[in-house]
């Protein structure tokens, strides 16, 4: 959709300046920029954000920058000249959030921390993403996301019981990203009533783990670790893959006692397994996994992956396949429900998920992925300086 068919959406008039890279920063600000807000994306002379660089598969450009990027300004600004750092200030005066995940105390060193800049633009929101958070032992240690996966727990989750995984996805800097999100939302709802800005600070890694934080209970409380079972989940049974007689696998997981009668009839086909001491009760499933596993894959041997999903879909059973990412990128519930949109990038048109919150009556901005530095002129225009102030900074290196 074209962004100038909607006129109204739940952040139009908002400005947020970013000085971000990589995953985390710019996860929060495109989400902004969803709504509607106008995010100026700050980037380096040159080569910009180093997110930029990550690989080419899309295009010629890196599939994390696109995905993260689109609906942005780019502006290049090298902040070690006075120049560029006056014209930031300027940037700042008239916006109303600056979000940044830069290296550990390298905003504040700046002079970019938020008690500094409140007593100058009291309004202005200061959103501070980073590894650990301000205070404690870990406060200038690097984070990145694989590396806070470790800390909080996650790898240690993931994987088999032999071999620990990584999520397939930057799990951390996403998570991150969406507590900065709501943390802003947040901030600004507050701004309204007492119109004064403030501080959002988040650490991934306290991020992270608040997602793990069922595990943590689990293990502190029952005084044992939660157990790696590949993709099964370690205190549910039967909740994981299960072997088709096709070669397929399919993921099916039941929640509680009445479902696990429905399963034992309609698709084991054998309802005195709810009265089998083994298996009675949840916690007693768990420990006879691979007792129920082989039952469950006796019953299968004989059928077709599509023949399994169909039985479980009969008994009213929660199940889904392993899908690769060819499989979801030809989703047909994606399909059926318009999800997929055309973004203009500066290697040229590619497909782009909609936002997963669908707003009545506001549509999503889907904006262009910028190139480096495409609206430098454009806004430092804005800010009134001239022709002959731009090319002095643009031959000094300073944009």
């Amino acid at each position: 959709m074209d962004p100038s068919t909607a006129t109204v959406r739940p952040l139009g008039g908002i400005t947020v300046v970013a000085l971000e890279h990589a995953v985390a920063a710019p996860f929060a600000t495109r989400q902004l920029a969803d709504l509607g807000a106008r995010v100026i994306k700050i980037e380096r002379p040159g080569e910009g954000d180093f997110g930029r660089a990550y690989d080419t598969t899309v295009l010629g450009q890196s599939s994390y920058f696109v995905w993260l990027n689109r609906s942005k300004e780019s502006l290049t600004l090298d902040l070690k000249q006075a120049e560029a750092r006056s014209a930031l200030d300027a940037l700042l005066a008239g916006a109303d959030v600056l979000i940044q995940n830069l290296a550990p105390g390298a905003a504040a060193r700046m002079g970019l921390g938020f008690e500094s800049l409140h007593a100058v633009h009291p309004r202005l929101i200061v959103c501070d993403i980073s590894g650990f958070g301000d205070g404690g032992p870990y406060t200038e240690k690097k984070a990145y996301d694989l590396l806070i996966q470790a800390s909080a727990g996650l790898i240690g989750l993931t994987g088999t019981p032999d071999h620990p995984s990584r999520a397939g996805a930057s799990i951390a800097d996403i998570a991150a990203g969406m507590y900065a999100y709501s943390g802003i939302l947040a901030a600004l709802l507050q701004r309204a009533q007492t119109g004064e800005g403030l501080r959002v600070e988040v650490s991934m890694f306290e991020a992270l783990t608040e997602w793990v934080s069922n595990s943590l209970y689990f293990a502190h409380y029952g005084g044992v670790e939660p157990a790696r079972g590949e993709a099964s989940h370690p205190s549910v049974a039967p909740y994981g893959p299960h072997r088709t007689g096709d070669g397929g696998s399919v993921i099916f997981g039941l929640q509680n006692s009445r479902e696990w009668a429905r399963f034992c009839q309609g698709v084991l086909g054998r309802p005195d397994l709810t009265l089998d001491p083994r298996f009675s009760d949840n916690p007693r499933r768990v420990a006879n996994r691979g007792e129920l596993t082989a039952l469950i894959e006796a019953r299968f041997a004989p059928m077709t992956l599509a023949e399994v999903e169909a039985l479980l879909d009969g008994a009213g059973i929660a199940n889904a396949p392993i899908n690769s990412m060819a499989d979801v990128w030809a989703h047909p519930q994606l399909a059926a429900r318009q999800r997929w949109s055309t973004i203009m990038t500066p290697g040229g048109p590619i497909a782009a998920l909609r936002p997963p919150a669908t707003l009545s009556g506001a549509e999503p901005v889907m904006g262009d992925v910028p190139a480096v530095g495409a609206q430098t002129e454009a806004i430092l225009a804005g800010l009134g300086y001239d022709a002959a102030a731009i090319a002095r900074m643009r031959s000094a290196g300073a944009i």
